[in-house]
């Protein structure tokens, strides 16, 4: 690393105890606790401008595609005409802006509860958000997303949890009670996704909220994306009552995109669609073992998913 460069540091994470990555970054552009977590910006040279929440990589301006893409647009694109959209989490803008490109949306709904990650993301994270939470179709609530879900008595077509890992209080979201209130909210016709974790990295935890969502909606489907900035392959789930995304063909779903003129798509097409819900079989054999229910008594999961709160990792330098 030459010693001018401004990428000074490496920051390191763990996807569980026996491995995890780094990247190469500047000193944090902004770094401090918000009411709930600690948060920091970075630059990098390998994705741009990093958001890391209790030193877990959230998002980047070069890979959010391949995240916000996929979260959004194989529920929404089965929709034949989502107008209302309800995105709990997502406080950097990123799934919401993906929301706002189909024509017949009208409302979006963002439920942060963590008022700085949104403070953060409008003057940090501009390439991601893109305007979005200046749109007059979005509304921010900062508040507890679970507590809106419960208190709320609109109806969305589409319900996005994009939602940090279920550690401590957000353990809370990913309950089968939580998926039952999330089931009533829906319209005829909605959908539900979500993110569920990776079965290589956290296999049992990735089991379980499967599972649990099974418990809840009669129509799950899960589906797999690598993320560059998760360093492996990641699991998102659409769920409903009675609109199955893996149903439409590959050209029903260019079809789609092409009347309602979905633009600036860097990952999501008519093949993409089909492919990551096509499951390897050693997901396949997975999800084919028994495993128990997420519900609002379950003790804390364990799975290494609260690894990086407690641990940090310093590379040191090479001796002379």
């Amino acid at each position: 690393m030459s010693p001018s460069s401004p990428y000074s540091r490496y920051i390191v994470e763990q996807l569980n105890d026996n491995y995890g990555y780094y990247l190469r970054a500047t000193e944090p552009i902004e770094a401090g606790r918000t009411r709930f977590q600690d948060m920091e910006v970075f630059d990098t040279p390998m994705f741009g401008r990093m958001l890391r929440l209790d030193r877990v990589f959230m998002t980047s301006e070069k890979d959010e595609f391949f995240y916000h893409e996929n979260i959004v647009h194989p529920s929404a694109i089965a929709h034949p005409g989502p107008k209302t959209a309800l995105v709990v989490g997502g406080g950097d803008g990123g799934s919401a802006e993906e929301l706002l490109k189909h024509p017949s949306m009208e409302k979006v709904v963002i439920a942060e509860l963590d008022g700085g990650v949104v403070e953060a993301a409008r003057k940090h994270l501009a390439a991601i958000h893109r305007g979005a939470f200046d749109d007059p179709r979005v509304a921010v609530r900062i508040m507890d997303g679970k507590a809106y879900i419960e208190e709320t008595e609109d109806r969305f077509d589409l319900v996005v949890l994009d939602l940090t890992d279920p550690h401590g209080p957000s353990q809370a979201l990913y309950t089968r009670e939580f998926y039952a209130a999330c089931r009533q909210v829906l319209a005829p016709g909605g959908l539900l996704s979500l993110h569920v974790e990776s079965p290589i990295s956290r296999p049992e935890t990735y089991l379980r909220i499967v599972k649990t969502l099974q418990a809840v909606f009669p129509i799950v489907r899960p589906y797999l994306v690598y993320i560059p900035l998760y360093g492996t392959w990641w699991g998102m789930v659409s769920a409903s009552v009675d609109t199955d995304p893996t149903a439409l063909a590959e050209e029903e779903v260019e079809r789609r995109i092409r009347e309602r003129r979905l633009g600036h798509l860097q990952y999501y097409n008519g093949a993409t669609h089909r492919a990551v819900f096509a499951l390897p079989n050693f997901v396949r054999d997975l999800l084919a073992r028994p495993a128990e229910l997420i519900t609002a008594d379950s003790p804390p999961i364990e799975d290494n998913i609260g690894l990086n709160r407690d641990t940090e990792l310093v590379l040191a330098p090479k001796a002379p």
